[in-house]
């Protein structure tokens, strides 16, 4: 049997970038945001409906998943068109909602359980 292959460790850099990607992702608004983006590509205004905030609110979220490489952008006349810039982001959330919903079916059982 061979030694299992360790991955080499990531340069204070790159944790760095990671860690700005994570903090992207641990607002609700912007969660929301990524979530009608994964459906279609969406205007600022239609995106300010998704996340139920002004335009300027709605654009400092864009900017910030821009920032951090989430989201890509095209102007088209007067609008401002946003899409889905990284294809791992759909695979990460529906990793992340799966294992949510997995543990909150157990927690259920588990009160279920009790109340019998």
């Amino acid at each position: 049997m061979g030694k299992p292959r360790v991955k080499p460790a990531l340069s204070p850099e790159a944790l760095e970038i990671v860690a700005q990607r994570f903090r992207a992702l641990g607002d609700p608004t912007r969660l929301a945001l990524l979530q009608a983006l994964f459906a279609r590509e969406r205007t600022v205004q239609d995106l300010c409906g998704v996340a139920g905030s002004s335009q300027a609110n709605t654009s400092k979220h864009l900017a910030l998943l821009l920032a951090c490489g989430l989201v890509a952008r095209r102007r088209d006349g007067v609008h401002v068109y946003y899409r889905i810039a990284d294809a791992s982001l759909e695979q990460l959330c529906r990793l992340v909602c799966g294992s949510l919903a997995e543990r909150h079916a157990s927690v259920r059982a588990s009160l279920a359980g009790l109340a019998s």
